[in-house]
């Protein structure tokens, strides 16, 4: 995901918005849209909808996706405890999940901690349209009056459709609720900031890293900015995605250990709950340690498809490390 790593197109406009302490900017790259969206509330979800589009869309349809956004704001302070993701025809006939890149949920306001200078990505989904949800008692704090953007992004290989929708909803918790707040943290193999696309590797484009023919193992260094204790780490992937792991190289363990539900052929089903971490103890990242993230791959020999892949995860911690110094693999 940036899905929460971030994928955009190649072609964009850079919108720029001054964040909350007035002494920085930032860029956020989306295609200039006409694309209908709407903000509806109802209860304790807030649900943004896309759409309709019709795919595929952007320049001739040759762009990993297209981007369209929308802008809004809260009248008052709101707690994110768990959101999903949809994607639909009009008539409310679901469609592939292969149809949507992702949703993408941008504070313009708060500054990332994972990304400096550039906004804060507190939510985000992919085609794994895992539904998220906090463990009771955390939440994410979306300020009154913080500039909140949303974009979509479909896969520009989906065969022509109209009236294509696409959904993201976010639970809040109910006034007054006691939440203690979280902050939010990506991490990927492939290169999630903005900032360092230029350092992306060869066969790295905006849908991901090119798979190769086989088992594809590709692992990446990670140097955490802050102490936490993670409480909820949301995974991405796409097709023929095998394994995602985050590893302390420094005390060698295995922190993470991510394995999707695949078809017969390799192609990415879902992550089933269980492999969706989530525990209100936790455990501890520093700024101190070395880490490394590793996804895996497998591509047919056989198959000629030319196919991109990431591993990320959006990661939800409170700050300094958790109480319990227990650390166990996860998985």
């Amino acid at each position: 995901m940036k899905w929460i790593a971030t994928s955009v197109v190649l072609t964009f406009l850079w919108v720029g918005t001054a964040l909350a302490d007035g002494g920085h900017h930032h860029a956020v790259p989306t295609l200039k849209s006409k694309t209908k969206t709407t903000v509806t509330t109802q209860g304790t979800t807030v649900t943004v909808t896309f759409g309709p589009i019709d795919l595929p869309v952007g320049h001739s349809g040759d762009l990993a996706a297209s981007m369209p956004k929308h802008l809004f704001e809260f009248a008052e302070d709101k707690y994110l405890v768990g959101y999903k993701a949809n994607v639909y025809l009009k008539d409310g006939t679901p469609l592939p999940q292969q149809y949507l890149h992702h949703v993408l949920l941008m504070d313009n306001s708060r500054e990332s901690v994972s990304c400096p200078g550039e906004p804060l990505f507190f939510a985000g989904a992919g085609m794994e349209m895992t539904e998220a949800r906090f463990p009771p008692g955390y939440g994410v704090k979306l300020a009154k009056g913080h500039k909140l953007m949303a974009l979509v992004a479909f896969y520009h290989k989906v065969p022509p459709t109209q009236d294509v929708m696409a959904s993201f909803t976010m639970e809040m918790a109910p006034r007054g609720a006691d939440i203690q707040p979280m902050d939010v943290y990506q991490v990927g193999v492939n290169i999630v900031c903005f900032s360092k696309f230029s350092k992306r590797a060869h066969d790295e484009t905006d849908e991901g890293m090119l798979i190769r023919s086989g088992v594809d193992v590709r692992s990446a260094p990670l140097k955490f900015r802050m102490d936490g204790c993670i409480k909820f780490a949301y995974p991405h992937g796409h097709d023929q995605l095998l394994l995602i792991t985050l590893e302390n190289k420094t005390t060698g363990q295995t922190l993470l250990r991510t394995v999707p539900d695949v078809g017969s052929d390799g192609r990415f089903k879902s992550f089933q709950p269980h492999q969706v971490y989530k525990n209100s103890v936790g455990f501890s990242v520093n700024i101190e340690d070395e880490y490394e993230m590793t996804m895996v791959h497998h591509k047919a020999r056989d198959d000629a498809r030319e196919m991109h892949g990431m591993g990320n995860y959006l990661m939800y911690m409170t700050p300094g490390p958790c109480p319990s110094v227990h650390q166990e693999a996860k998985g």
